[in-house]
């Protein structure tokens, strides 16, 4: 494999990471104030987003690329992404997913901006999710 560059994508280049979504078939998208970050070589391989939210952000739209899962894209996108943050960044994930966020320093939200919490309220009707959150560095 060519050598992976991580980055934030600039303004221009933004819908690069909703073509990679939509290649996927997946119903994520880039909002037009997310900060999009992929992991890419010859094409993106992964992608996820910060959206601003209340005093901090939301990390949303996390994909990798099946053929590419299993190789720790994610937890080096998702560093990559969350580092120097100096406000809190949530996410909400299925619970099977919580001990790998955990390990790259989240945990579980003991409290979310009223917009995120109604949020996570109408998801839940649907899909069991947990809320976690991760303290600036």
């Amino acid at each position: 494999m060519p050598a992976v560059r991580l980055r934030a994508l600039p303004e221009a280049l933004k819908p690069l990471a909703n073509k990679f979504y939509s290649a996927h078939r997946s119903k994520m998208k880039a909002a037009a104030d997310d900060q999009v970050w992929v992991l890419e070589d010859s094409q993106i391989l992964a992608a996820l987003c910060l959206r601003p939210i209340a005093n901090g952000h939301w990390l949303t739209s996390l994909f990798v690329a099946p053929e590419h899962r299993q190789q720790g894209l994610a937890t080096q996108l998702i560093q990559a992404a969350t580092a120097g943050y100096s406000s809190p960044i949530w996410l909400f994930c299925h619970p099977s997913l919580s001990d790998f966020y955990q390990a790259l320093g989240f945990s579980p939200a003991v409290q979310l901006p009223e917009a995120l919490n109604g949020r996570l309220q109408r998801y839940q009707r649907s899909k069991p999710l947990v809320a976690l959150s991760k303290a600036p560095a």
